[in-house]
């Protein structure tokens, strides 16, 4: 017989190191009734399961869940997500943004990179390269050093970066971003798949260099940088009288050198670089928006990507947070906890210029299969308890128009519009943002 145990249930116990008596306990309530399929993953939800005291003693007896057992949790979390949209869509012709034009047919599904073909991984980088030589729409008047299509969303996200993050509309401005971007690739660029994104509960068990995203081959995104050696910590928070946080450099720092990626210009910024020894590189102008080419440099980092960004973290963020204001905190490091989320793990397990400047972050392609991952764990969360509530009420969203509230700023309401200008449109309202199977969306994660 294989003992399987649903999501929830591995959330309160998930590893095998069981007292033996607890194993018979649950083995004896478990052969109840044999009429049903020992190998269900329901079984420990059914009716037979009966949780006596003993059951529950066994439950406070077991381990806490281990990073691998989480790794399988967050498979069932994201399954059980998929479940609930792809229901979602197939039991109601009428969205709440007006009528539902996400169909079952034209549901399109975004992919781990890792588990892309090569072709697939080729035609995408096809189209990201695409863009990066396509003329830029954005008036030279406003961004000097916009050169390319690709510029155009660099442009954007450096505009907006403090009205963007630590906000009311941080998850649908970038779930917004991240589509419009996708939309570019296949409508401007060819490409016929969709955005796919990286998974780093994946990367915090393998290393981000042995991962088919970093890797160096020509189906990766590019791989690590040339090695600079021993440098100092990244020390984030320095000057805006929070407590320090200690980042250790990656295995980098220099220009990548290998991949697709390894002759990439990047023409923008930057405006806060964050460097080793508590520096903040600004730009070399004075204006972040002039022309400054540059290499793309990256410095991964397997101890940033294992310490915030692992399976761990991703099912402590989504299991433990009752609210979109707790979700969002969490996700980005609350001030002054010393922690950074899985949003800041992400960026800076990657490393370098631009992906350690919040505002340039973009300049690096990585960042979309960064942020499309950032859009799964919402998706995730918002499928899995009170969906209704966290992508169509008031409560969907929370926080106020400013960067940490400063300057001082009103609440982001639902009617909020969000407008990326000259990189792509048109501006929509938030409300039309939250849900991945309605308004202007019609997409899923796998």
């Amino acid at each position: 017989m294989e003992l399987r145990m649903s999501g929830r249930m591995k959330l309160l116990s998930s590893d095998i190191h069981i007292y033996p008596f607890c194993i018979l306990q649950i083995f004896s309530n478990l052969l109840v009734d044999l009429d049903k399929d020992s190998k269900s993953p329901d079984c420990w939800n059914s009716p037979d399961m009966r949780l006596s005291w003993l059951n529950l003693l066994c439950v406070g007896l077991l381990k806490p869940t281990s990073a691998s057992d989480d790794v399988d949790v967050l498979s069932e979390l994201a399954a059980e997500a998929f479940e609930n949209a792809h229901r979602t869509v197939s039991r109601s012709s009428s969205g709440h943004t007006g009528r539902r034009t996400c169909t079952l047919a034209s549901l399109s599904i975004r992919q781990e990179w890792g588990s892309l073909s090569k072709s697939q991984r080729k035609d995408y980088i096809r189209a990201v390269q695409c863009l990066q030589i396509k003329p830029t729409r954005t008036p030279s008047t406003l961004a000097p050093g916009a050169k390319s299509r690709f510029d155009d969303f660099v442009v954007t996200h450096l505009n907006q970066t403090q009205t963007v993050h630590f906000t009311g509309n941080f998850l649908s401005w970038h779930r917004y971003y991240i589509w419009l971007y996708e939309k570019a690739l296949r409508e401007e660029c060819g490409y016929k798949g969709y955005q796919p994104y990286w998974d780093w509960s994946v990367t915090a068990e393998t290393g981000l260099l042995s991962s088919p995203i970093f890797d160096g081959s020509d189906t990766s995104m590019g791989g690590n940088g040339v090695y600079l050696g021993i440098r100092s910590d990244i020390v984030l928070g320095a000057g805006l009288d929070l407590p320090p946080i200690y980042l250790p450099t990656g295995s980098g720092g220099g220009c990548i050198e290998s991949g697709p990626f390894k002759n990439m210009t990047v023409n923008l910024g930057p405006v806060a670089l964050d460097s080793p020894g508590g520096v903040s590189e600004g730009p070399p102008s004075g204006n972040p928006l002039d022309w400054n080419p540059r290499c793309l440099r990256r410095d991964l980092t397997d101890a940033v990507n294992r310490r915030w960004a692992n399976a761990s973290s991703i099912v402590s963020l989504i299991s433990n947070s009752k609210n979109v204001h707790d979700f969002q905190m969490t996700m980005q490091g609350v001030p002054g906890s010393g922690e950074i989320g899985v949003h800041g793990g992400g960026h800076y397990s990657i490393g370098g210029d631009p992906a350690n400047d919040v505002f340039v972050s973009p300049g690096d392609p990585i960042f979309y299969l960064h942020h499309a991952m950032i859009d799964r764990v919402w998706w995730i969360w918002q499928h899995i308890e009170n969906p209704f509530q966290r992508q169509f009420s008031d409560g969907a969203i929370s926080g106020t128009r400013t960067f940490w509230d400063m300057p001082p700023s009103a609440n982001a309401t639902l009617d909020d519009m969000i407008d990326f200008r000259y990189a792509a449109g048109p501006a929509c309202p938030i409300r039309d943002l939250l849900s991945t199977v309605d308004g202007p969306f019609c997409y899923v994660y796998l």
